[in-house]
This record gives C-alpha cells, structure tokens and sequence, in this order.
C-alpha cells in the first residue's frame, strides 16, 4: 500500500513539475509585463500572409487567439535591413505593448552573411525593448538549407531576453496540405502559425 501511495506521490509531482516548467513564464523575458495592449507583427511574407486567402494570415488568426485586434506590419521580400529601415515608422509609433517578428528568412534565401542579418535582428530588438514592449521571436530552422540559422536565432533570443518560437515552420514547409507554394504556408499552415505564437506568448497574457 505504501508503495502505490509513493508511486501516486511521485507521477502526482512529476506532472506538477511539467506543468509549471510549460506554463510558468521565464523570468529570463526581458519586458514580460507589457507596457500596453497594442500588439504588432512584423516581419515579411510570413506576417504580411502570402499565400493566404484573405483574413487568414496569421496575424489575424493570432487576433481571433488573443481576443484583441493586431497590427499586421508585414512587408513581402523585406530583409533584416529593411525591417530596421522602417522599424520607427511601423513599430515604436504605435507604442506597442508585444511585437511577434518573423524576419531572417529573406536574407537566408539572398545569401546575406548571418552576422548582419543577426546584427540587424538584434538591434530591431533592443530597439523594440528599448520602449517597453516584450519581443517573440519567430526563428527559422531548414535543415541542410539553414546556413547555421537556427542556432543563431537560439543565442539571440536567450542573449537579448526574446520569447523564442524555434521555428516558425516546423511541420508546415514540405507538407503540400499546409503551403500554398514551396516556400510560404496556406490558410491551415498560417493557423499553425498562429497558434505557435500565442502558446509561446500565453503565459504573459
């Protein structure tokens, strides 16, 4: 008897455990009280939603998850440089409180050097920070193609405090229900997006 009760003890704390470690925020997230309600994606065509029909880019489908609007500022074929360029206009104006970022993926695919595509991705961060808004990162990670990618976006977001989506298009690229051509999702593969997101961005809310 002793025994089944140390047993039911034991699963009783090791679900506790994983519990708390998969819904207790990091203290390690830099601005993880948002400073205001105002959310903004920005990013490429990941954010601005090639391929998807109208309403079905992920930024709107995170709207519906979240139960508040968001302000999609996505721009198709921008690079890390790009975004930073207009980074004052389309971010730290509209005072925001969470910014998800999807960016990296053009300067993958141009063959820029990852120290300034990380360059870049860091200082739209601190930037973004810098006002008080708490920062998600969306990384990409394609094996064979990723040039070291995916580690990169590991370091910065553990280096700057970001929350950390690995990879945005982990179980989506390759999988023909899910894109809408070889490199951007469709309707069900932005869902999924979507939902990455706001399981990463919950535990704040």
């Amino acid at each position: 008897m002793k025994k089944i009760v140390f047993y039911m003890l034991s699963v009783a704390l090791l679900v506790f455990a994983a519990h708390r470690l998969f819904s207790t925020p990091s203290p390690d997230i830099r601005n993880s009280n948002p400073v205001s309600s105002v959310v903004v994606c920005f990013g490429d065509s990941l954010t601005a939603g090639y391929g998807a029909s109208r309403g079905n880019d992920y930024p709107s489908q995170l709207s519906k998850l979240l139960g508040r609007p968001v302000i999609n500022a996505g721009v198709s074929g921008d690079t890390t440089r790009d975004a930073l360029e207009r980074l004052e206009k389309d971010v730290l104006s509209k005072e925001p409180g969470i910014v998800f970022i999807t960016l990296g993926g053009n300067d993958l695919k141009n063959r820029s050097p990852a120290d300034e595509a990380f360059g870049n991705l860091s200082l739209i961060i601190q930037e973004i920070q810098g006002v008080g808004a708490m920062v998600v990162l969306g990384g990409i990670d394609i094996p064979l193609y990723g040039r070291g990618f995916g580690d990169r976006y590991r370091e910065l977001a553990s280096r700057t405090g970001a929350v950390l989506v690995p990879n945005v298009l982990h179980g989506i690229i390759g999988n023909r229900k899910l894109m809408s051509d070889p490199i951007h999702p469709n309707d069900a593969g932005y869902e999924i997006i979507a939902r990455m997101f706001y399981d990463a961005v919950k535990p704040y809310l």
